[in-house]
């Protein structure tokens, strides 16, 4: 079953991804790799959902498998990816790509790799215009001119004409941007769109996507693992972990009174920059688990420290399912604890950075 995005004011909007048991394995000579394990989700027009967890968690190989992007002979990949009411996964690869950059884009983690270095910018910008729209060059050319002044490129006539190298890493981000909305999809993906930028220039990356978003009214799906960006542009947050997703809710109701282990470690990561500047942060201990063999029962019980209150050690025998948690209809965990708000409030709260939650 599927799990439906809530808006902050609650109502309804239109879905326009939607993820049901979505499972993408990677067979290997010592094994099968499961990269994501049965995922379900779905984002709505208007409406932003922030993916978070460590590396390796699964973040960036699902949102790949939304535009088809794995290599289908090194990659199984099985369950329901509908956009914009299509099953992508029954399209042919022609078919599919016509929808790429029209119905969905995506804005690359390092866009100085995602982009060609041998062709300007401009050139990368009008090829992905016409690809979608029957227009001369240089109408072509109008528009990419128009698209970086909108993201805020200066001298855009200019601009244009140069090559990636040539601009820094904040505008080439802000011309993947460009690249990604000119044919206004309304689905746009966001990998890890504010890495390796200094955090004035991603608080401008992030007030854009907003405008934007609210210029064009697309849904957004934000991959991270900073939860600033998460409580700065998600409405909806799924925390993945060992591939598969183990909290799902409103954002302020993940970031304030969250009910798995893994998310209240991810909280308790964050330094607070309001309190002793000296003291050290509390990182989640151990690893993240091998995908080729991952632990028996809760993926994440190797590294939990409330295991011991589950009764008859189910934590390392039986593999929770997603339930409803106990913050209304929309929040969901995968955890046995029975009373997590009791030890969440008792041992976890008072750790737990406080400018994060602020935030929302």
């Amino acid at each position: 079953m599927a799990i439906h995005t809530q808006t902050r004011s609650g109502t309804s909007t239109e879905t326009v991804l939607s993820i049901r048991d979505l499972k993408v394995h990677f067979p290997t000579s010592d094994g099968v790799v499961k990269a994501v394990d049965g995922l379900d989700y779905e984002v709505s027009r208007g409406k932003t959902l922030g993916i978070v967890g460590e590396s390796g968690s699964g973040k960036s190989v699902s949102s790949a498998a939304i535009l088809r992007l794995h290599d289908p002979k090194r990659t199984k990949i099985s369950g329901e990816i509908f956009l914009n009411g299509v099953d992508v996964l029954t399209l042919s690869e022609e078919e599919m790509r016509q929808r790429r950059g029209l119905e969905v884009a995506m804005i690359f983690q390092d866009p100085l790799s995602a982009m060609h270095p041998y062709y300007t910018v401009g050139n990368q910008i009008i090829e992905a215009y016409r690809v979608h729209n029957d227009v001369s060059k240089k109408a072509a050319r109008n528009r990419a001119i128009e698209m970086l002044d909108r993201v805020g490129i200066p001298q855009p006539d200019r601009r244009v004409d140069d090559y990636p190298h040539q601009f820094s890493g904040g505008m080439r981000q802000r011309a993947m941007i460009a690249m990604g909305l000119i044919n206004d999809p309304r689905m746009l993906i966001a990998d890890e769109p504010t890495t390796a930028l200094d955090v004035t220039v991603q608080a401008q990356i992030l007030d854009l996507l907003q405008d934007l978003q609210r210029e064009f009214d697309s849904a957004i799906l934000i991959i991270t693992h900073d939860l600033g960006v998460v409580a700065e542009m998600a409405d909806d947050v799924l925390v993945m972990y060992a591939g598969r997703a183990v909290e799902y809710g409103p954002c302020k109701e993940i970031l304030t009174h969250p009910e798995m282990p893994y998310t209240w470690g991810l909280l308790s990561s964050v330094p607070d920059v309001k309190g002793d500047t000296d003291a050290r942060l509390i990182p989640i201990p151990g690893n993240p688990p091998s995908l080729l063999n991952p632990p028996t029962g809760c993926a994440f019980h190797p590294r939990c420290a409330h295991r011991d209150k589950v009764p008859g050690d189910a934590c390392v025998t039986v593999s929770p399912a997603l339930v409803p948690g106990n913050r209304g209809p929309g929040h969901t965990k995968r955890c046995h604890l029975t009373n997590p708000d009791e030890v969440y409030e008792t041992e976890v709260l008072p750790i737990i950075a406080p400018d994060v939650v602020e935030e929302t």
